[in-house]
């Protein structure tokens, strides 16, 4: 400032200005000139200055707060996999240590399951479908999955020997895999309605449940189809097998029906719940029947499956899950959160 007026004031004296009128002449151009300054110097600094990065890069948790995961299935060597969220799927061993597993999507995926020998399939939203052929050590997405103009999420993936696997989800979407996942055709044309999943019984045996209560029936891995009369409306959200006669279904509004004739009638057991159950389980080592759904309930019932009870994991936990995976004496339950149930304690990873 002071350089700025010792070159104003001479010039202006020069030209007759009077002192006093000088000197204001001088603060008024002093003044001016200081945004400009001020400009002049971000520029430079903007230009010549680098800013240098200060510590390291914060990395997000495996198992984020936001995530959800809708599919588990047993690793290829120990502890369990599970998908949801983002397209995550995530091994956690039997201390409950977990790392990411990396995959070519973002999707959110609904199911995963695993085949002996490393070999592995998970499906999601959109249509997608990844498969393994190495334990999980690279993940592919599957190319030429048939598709619907309308609706393309693939919610529930069963497999069985030799590469068979069969996806349900909107639209009608029934598609059947034999060569471990790497190519689909579907059983059935695109309908409206959602199958929300399938039983592989042994042989060629087919049975597949969905919305409004509607149940499917294939003695012939999908080439004829029967439609038993089932005696309730509610969607029906999973089925399992524990030999090719008796099984079990669950869905809606605390429904539980059952059959022991291969899926050909069913028979509404009671239960006192009326909480949306979304999965059931066979637990051969046990040798009974496991659910879940809503509200962190539970269900079980004996080999014979007329016996339900139910109840609550843990009363501070209302967390959903849609998936039940029975391993050793423990049950491994995922959805709004991944824990282990011992039939007494519930432990949620995290807590």
């Amino acid at each position: 400032m002071d350089r700025i007026s010792s070159e104003v004031e001479p010039a202006l004296a020069s030209a007759g200005a009077p002192p006093s009128r000088l000197r204001a002449t001088a603060v008024k151009v002093t003044v001016s000139s200081v945004p400009w300054l001020i400009i002049g110097g971000l520029l430079w600094a903007g230009l010549f200055i680098k800013p240098q990065p200060v510590g390291g890069t914060v990395q997000p948790p495996i198992l984020e707060r936001r995530d959800h995961f809708y599919g588990i299935a047993r690793a290829p060597a120990e502890g369990i996999w599970v998908a949801g969220s983002h397209g995550k799927i995530v091994a956690i061993d039997s201390q409950g240590k977990a790392h990411a597993l990396q995959t070519p999507t973002d999707q959110t995926l609904q199911d995963i399951a695993v085949w002996d020998g490393g070999r592995g399939v998970a499906v999601g939203n959109e249509g997608v479908v990844l498969t393994t052929s190495d334990a999980g050590r690279r993940w592919t997405a599957v190319e030429g999955v048939p598709r619907s103009e309308v609706a393309n999420k693939l919610t529930r993936v069963r497999i069985a020997a030799e590469g068979k696997a069969i996806a349900t989800g909107e639209m009608g979407a029934l598609l059947f895999s034999k060569d471990y996942g790497a190519s689909w055709a579907r059983l059935r044309d695109e309908e409206d309605v959602a199958w929300n999943d399938a039983a592989l019984l042994p042989g060629s045996g087919l049975v597949v449940v969905g919305e409004f209560g509607r149940i499917l029936v294939s003695p012939d891995g999908g080439s004829s189809w029967r439609t038993p009369d089932v005696p309730v409306e509610s969607s029906l959200m999973a089925v399992a097998f524990r030999n090719a006669s008796e099984g079990v279904a669950v869905g809606l509004e605390g429904v539980v029906l059952s059959t022991r004739d291969g899926g050909r009638s069913w028979q509404r057991e009671k239960l006192d719940t009326q909480a949306h159950l979304f999965d059931v389980a066979w637990d051969e080592a046990n040798q009974r029947w496991l659910g879940a759904g809503a509200l962190g309930t539970w269900i079980k019932a004996g080999a014979a499956a007329t016996d339900w009870q139910s109840g609550r994991l843990d009363e501070r936990d209302l967390a959903w899950h849609t998936r039940v995976l029975p391993v050793g004496g423990e049950v491994w339950l995922t959805g709004a959160n991944i824990g282990r149930w011992d039939g007494q304690r519930w432990l949620a990873l995290g807590r």
